[in-house]
């Protein structure tokens, strides 16, 4: 039996929401990063194995090129709805606006990683939102949307701010935002609560499950639907507004296929999202 095709028993099948939209579904590479080190081809393959309808890009080994990259994610039928990459200042930027032109993909995504000064103070979160403005607008002027994706500490409140809240007031329209329901929750937050007061800002939703808590514990990540979080309740929040349902493990003890099969079977088998299976 393939992966993509596991048993509802295997699957934390325990519910079907019954709505008529659902968001599609995606991984983010970072996920099987181990692996396309390994084979980069034949990871992919079994990506698109599982059903997923597109992948969310994360850098690569320079052994693996945008050519070949990109010839292998169009063979497979995978759209590359979204990019994760560095900051784009005026270091990187033009290479980034190149690299999304190879993969046919419009929406960049800065991960925000490492926590770094950034939101320090007021004044250091006042400097970052305005370095976010002036990089949406090259990307806009490019044919480009600029997104930023959180971790847990975007939720935590830091000189009196929220970052996260604080940026979906102050930015540009124009930046969209990419919601990690997993390090929502572990900042503290409620991600239904996240995700419904964000609406249309948030098109991706970062879906990953285990216990949520800061330490060492939040890297023990299991498949969607055996953990913490109530992703019907994440879903029905987002409703139309969300574009793809975007699969991530940052770690996991087994098999990361295994892992990703699980999920990927969770949200179709529960009606919360769309794939090709």
């Amino acid at each position: 039996m393939g992966l993509g095709s596991l048993s509802l028993a295997t699957s934390g099948f325990k519910f079907n929401v019954g709505v008529s939209y659902k968001p599609k579904i995606g991984l983010q590479l970072y996920t099987v990063r181990k692996a396309l080190e390994e084979d980069f081809e034949v990871t992919m393959r079994r990506v698109a194995d599982v059903g997923f309808l597109g992948i969310e890009y994360y850098p690569l080994s320079e052994k693996i090129t945008t050519e070949r990259a990109a010839r292998t994610f169009k063979e497979l039928g995978l759209e590359v709805f979204g990019m994760h990459t560095p900051m784009p200042d005026t270091e990187v930027r033009d290479g980034i606006a190149k690299l999304a032109d190879a993969f046919n993909c419009n929406r960049i995504i800065y991960p925000g990683w490492p926590q770094g000064d950034k939101y320090k103070t007021q004044e250091a979160t006042k400097r970052t939102a305005a370095s976010y403005d002036a990089a949406s607008e090259y990307m806009r002027l490019h044919g480009l949307h600029f997104g930023l994706h959180n971790h847990w500490w975007d939720f935590e409140e830091t000189d009196g701010i929220v970052p996260f809240y604080y940026l979906l007031e102050h930015l540009s329209k124009d930046v969209f935002f990419e919601i990690d329901t997993y390090w929502v929750k572990t900042g503290g937050k409620d991600p239904v609560k996240v995700v419904g007061d964000f609406g249309k800002r948030a098109p991706f939703l970062h879906i990953k499950d285990g216990p949520a808590v800061q330490g060492d514990m939040m890297y023990k990540q299991v498949p969607v639907g055996d953990g913490s979080l109530d992703f019907a309740s994440i879903v029905k929040a987002g409703g139309e507004n969300t574009r793809w349902l975007v699969i991530e493990f940052d770690e996991y003890e087994k098999d990361i296929f295994e892992g990703i099969a699980k999920s990927y079977t969770y949200l179709t088998k529960n009606g919360l999202g769309e794939g090709k299976i």
